[in-house]
């Protein structure tokens, strides 16, 4: 999939079409959708290159709302056939400086760099993000290879930009390798449970 700018933020997913006329169910995430989903907002498309809608922009007519589902209509989508080509399409907005940012929201620049926590010693490092329809992906560089580390509060309980971190609480096996067999500690206790962090989808 073509990957989005670091100056951008991420703001919602199409699903799938919603009647005849063109509109398509949201998932947002985004904490503020009247601001971000405005008459005449525009965004860039995160699709596959295969995608007719690859490196084109979506502008909004209008943001409904049907059974607390938000769906949106956009121009150049008049029907069902065409909303259907936007399905699991990624929507993304430009970034300003001026702008007051969002909890438990993060750009891609912000997170490349820091330095990752697991039970307070380092780990590694984040060298990437990748943006799926499921969920976001951490790209840790740990001793000469990379793990894939699921953005999601279980995982990832804590970033501190001013500290320059991240906190893992990984499951069994993530970055277990990292361990050698003859210095793992007997009854070493695992991740803890019920740690309060970033939301399921934590860049905006």
């Amino acid at each position: 999939m073509s990957d989005a700018p670091g100056s951008q933020l991420r703001v919602g997913r199409l699903t799938k079409a919603h009647g005849l006329k063109g509109a398509i169910k949201l998932e947002l995430y985004t904490d503020d959708p009247e601001r971000r989903f405005v008459p005449g907002a525009e965004f860039s498309l995160q699709v596959p290159d295969t995608s007719p809608w690859h490196g084109k922009r979506l502008k909004l007519r209008e943001l409904r709302w049907y059974n607390g589902h938000p769906v949106g209509f956009f121009e150049g989508v008049d029907d069902r056939s065409a909303a259907e080509t936007l399905a699991k399409a990624i929507l993304w907005v430009e970034h300003s400086e001026q702008e007051t940012p969002e909890p438990d929201a993060w750009y891609d620049h912000q997170l490349i760099g820091l330095t990752v926590l697991r039970d307070g010693e380092k780990v590694g490092e984040v060298t990437h993000v990748d943006h799926f329809p499921a969920q976001d992906l951490l790209i840790v560089k740990t001793k000469g290879r990379e793990v894939m580390v699921p953005f999601v509060s279980a995982i990832v309980p804590e970033v501190d930009l001013a500290a320059g971190t991240l906190t893992v609480t990984p499951p069994p096996g993530l970055f277990e390798e990292l361990v050698e067999p003859d210095d793992a500690e007997p009854g070493a206790s695992g991740p803890s449970d019920g740690a309060s962090g970033p939301s399921d989808a934590p860049t905006e």
